[in-house]
């Protein structure tokens, strides 16, 4: 195909193109690419001209068409990025450099889930879905040409293909493009099956074209005697589908029943069902060979009724029946949705996650018309949460967003982030914090003496790496406290003028161990080592109770919880009594509401609510947990803060004060300003029994005439519903120091 066929086509289905781009990428690739010629002998430039016309095929817009005349300058010649963005425009140039970076990617394994992983490589780094049209329509005129290269080199780029590039245009749902790329990799990876298909395919072929004409004619018949609009043909051959059903099933070439095939073209989704009654009633079909893909498309949006009949002579025929547009989406996949206006009636829950962006596109750009539009509008990043990177031998692994090379390292082997040292990103040393780009190539550094430190957890990605860190420190920070608790226990027995060699024998010490609570006598000293058991508790269990009577040293000074509430309002398991116990700032949970325990050396304990961000940071560091529980048998008062959104009428604060009063509740502190809207703010803290005792107050205060919405503040509720509530108002609010209340 010449430039100006290509530049004729072009226009027949985008009128407005501007062809000029076209013809000057078409003469500047020619230019950079004289004096080059490929292997077959043929210039350099009958390359860049077949992919262009492969991007005709798929109905792309014109700076695609220029981008696949110079999609080799960069890699190949003496041209620059700089001098194609200069002449040819970013945008222009963005296509270009994509497609360069998707072609310097090195496959080194075909492995599934690597395979997988190289197919969102390549869309992570193209950014734009044009680049990979570029990159199928380039490896399908490769593939056309692989025969004067080695055997090695055909058979490396065939398993690239049917294993990366294959899957992609299925997955945009080109079926030429995916049947092409299949067979030609077909021939070159599996030789001896594919000619002994094509001379088997050959060999009934007269005979299958006669049948199908007669099978057509006879449908055809049919269609005009019940006047139902229905186009139908012989349905091409897939050497390699054949070939899959083969190996798939395990059966012989003689047992594929769909090597003779139909294809009816309807004009409604109505006309496809009508067709396939007619087919049934004409001939036989065979039970559980019926698939109806309208009514559940596939994945990549292909919609078909297939079915499997007793043709004439008894021979097995497939019949696939679709409308027009159903069969535009098949075969030119994307491109066929810039024509795109009928209601999407399609299930939904039946899309392939990885193929949601295209439902959400569509339903976003229905009304666009012509593919420059449409192209434009997709520019999308398909795989915005994650990154993809090169071991040093060509592995990918795959990672989230902003991931460093520690996550890199402990993804890859728990060794290589255990003993990490430094990494080389792309050849270079680089800084710890370095958050890795798609196509990075990583290689990790190791050393016997390096290990974790506690500073790599505040900027790790991975739950892997995060884990581990966390358990290598807990394990270093477990012997320190197992050390020092056996130390403190060991002295308060010399103290008491006993041989802590002879006292403390494993036997006795499990014993005392599971009496507190404790699984072994290693976790009690722990349990010890870090405040979560006095030495004196162990030691009245351990040595008989004369022993110790008028010996008793003085422990050591906690000092007890008295803000607003006695100590003993919380019980602590195994406790000593004189162990210090706070509430968390972070959150104020109340009696009836689920809590944990928290165990900080010289701090005592700190009870967190359940819900609190901070329980999930600490949730693995298991020895410092302890179970608490609130006293039901002590009454005691408690902290609360309410914010409460009403109308700024007369007398709507007293009313509000009314209800605390009714409710028992004293009121300790009230901040009470005026907004936007006639609304009134109110932010008051009060004492409170327990929870259910502020539920049945709140109800309360809900049934005041004049109030809009009240809500408990909470630290850790940051996303505060009252906010969201103010702001709809055309007010703000926001929590300062000190908890206030501001109202702009």
């Amino acid at each position: 195909m010449k430039v100006q066929e290509i530049t004729e086509e072009l226009l027949k289905y985008l009128p407005d193109a501007n062809i000029d781009i076209v013809q000057k990428a078409y003469e500047y690739s020619a230019k950079a690419h004289l004096g080059q010629s490929r292997r077959s002998g043929e210039a350099y430039i009958s390359h860049p001209i077949e992919v262009a016309r492969n991007l005709v095929k798929l109905k792309m817009d014109e700076n695609t068409l220029a981008a696949g005349f110079l999609h080799d300058t960069i890699e190949d010649t003496l041209s620059t990025p700089e001098e194609i963005q200069e002449l040819f425009g970013e945008e222009i140039f963005q296509l270009v450099d994509g497609v360069t970076k998707i072609s310097k990617i090195q496959f080194s394994s075909h492995e599934e889930n690597q395979a997988e992983n190289y197919r969102k490589m390549i869309f992570a780094m193209a950014k734009d879905i044009r680049v990979v049209l570029i990159k199928l329509a380039d490896r399908t005129h490769n593939m056309q040409t692989l025969e004067p290269l080695s055997e090695e080199r055909q058979r490396r780029i065939a398993r690239e293909t049917i294993d990366i590039y294959a899957p992609i245009a299925n997955r945009l749902g080109i079926g030429w493009l995916k049947t092409e790329l299949e067979n030609g990799s077909f021939r070159y990876l599996y030789p001896d099956e594919y000619r002994a298909i094509e001379e088997k395919v050959a060999k009934g072929q007269e005979y299958r074209d006669k049948y199908v004409e007669k099978s057509i004619l006879r449908l055809e018949k049919e269609l005009k005697l019940v006047q139902i609009n229905g186009k139908v043909a012989g349905r091409p051959k897939n050497y390699y589908s054949i070939y899959k059903k083969m190996l798939d099933q395990n059966i012989s070439f003689e047992d594929v029943y769909d090597l003779v095939g139909l294809r009816v073209l309807t004009d409604s989704v109505q006309n496809c069902y009508s067709i396939l009654g007619l087919v049934h009633s004409l001939w036989k079909p065979i039970p559980g060979k019926f698939k109806d893909y309208v009514a559940m498309p596939k994945p990549n949006y292909y919609q078909s009724l297939h079915t499997t009949v007793i043709g004439p002579r008894g021979e097995r025929v497939e019949v696939q029946i679709r409308s027009e547009e159903m069969h535009r989406t098949c075969e030119e996949g994307i491109a066929a949705h810039w024509r795109y206006k009928e209601s999407d009636s399609r299930d939904k829950n039946n899309m392939d996650n990885q193929l949601q962006w295209v439902r959400h596109l569509l339903e976003n750009q229905k009304d666009l018309m012509n593919p420059k539009e449409f192209l434009n509008a997709f520019k999308v990043n398909l795989f915005p949460h994650e990154v993809f990177v090169f071991t040093p031998g060509g592995e990918v692994i795959a990672l989230p967003y902003n991931a460093t090379p520690i996550d890199f390292a402990f993804q890859v082997h728990t060794d290589m982030g255990q003993y990490f040292h430094s990494a080389k990103v792309n050849g270079k040393v680089v800084p710890l914090r370095y958050k890795l780009r798609n196509g990075d190539q990583v290689e990790v550094i190791t050393s016997e003496e390096a290990s974790p430190s506690r500073d790599w957890l505040s900027f790790v990605k991975t739950s892997k790496a995060r884990n581990r860190i966390s358990n290598f420190i807990n394990n270093q920070e477990r012997v320190r406290n197992l050390d020092f608790g056996k130390e403190l226990l060991e002295k308060e027995i010399r103290d008491y003028g006993y041989d802590p060699f002879k006292e403390l024998n494993t036997e006795a010490l499990d014993k005392v161990a599971h009496t507190c609570g404790f699984k072994s006598s290693e976790s009690m000293f722990v349990g010890l080592g870090i405040g979560k058991l006095s030495t004196y508790h162990v030691l009245e269990k351990l040595l008989p109770k004369e022993k110790l009577e008028g010996k008793k040293p003085k422990e050591e000074s906690l000092v007890k919880l008295k803000e607003n509430k006695p100590a003993n309002a919380i019980k602590v398991k195994c406790m000593n009594d004189n162990i210090m116990i706070r509430i968390g700032k972070c959150c104020h949970p109340l009696p009836g509401e689920p809590i944990i325990g928290y165990m900080t050396r010289g701090r005592g304990v700190t009870v967190h609510h359940m819900d609190c961000p901070s329980v999930s940071k600490i949730i693995d560091d298991s020895e410092r947990l302890v179970g608490v529980e609130w006293d039901t048998g002590i009454k005691t008062i408690y902290q609360a803060h309410i914010a409460i959104v009403a109308e700024d009428n007369p007398g709507i604060f007293a009313s509000i004060g009314q209800s605390f009063a009714e409710g028992g509740i004293n009121i300790t502190r009230a901040n009470v300003q005026q907004g936007a809207h006639k609304r009134a703010y109110f932010d008051l803290s009060i004492e409170i029994h327990d929870v259910e005792h502020l539920n049945l107050t709140l109800e309360k205060i809900r049934q005041v005439d004049g109030v809009i919405y009240l809500e408990r503040m909470k630290e850790f509720h940051k996303n505060s519903p009252v906010k969201n509530k103010l702001e709809a108002m055309g007010g703000t609010l926001g929590l300062g120091d000190g908890k206030k209340l501001i109202v702009n």
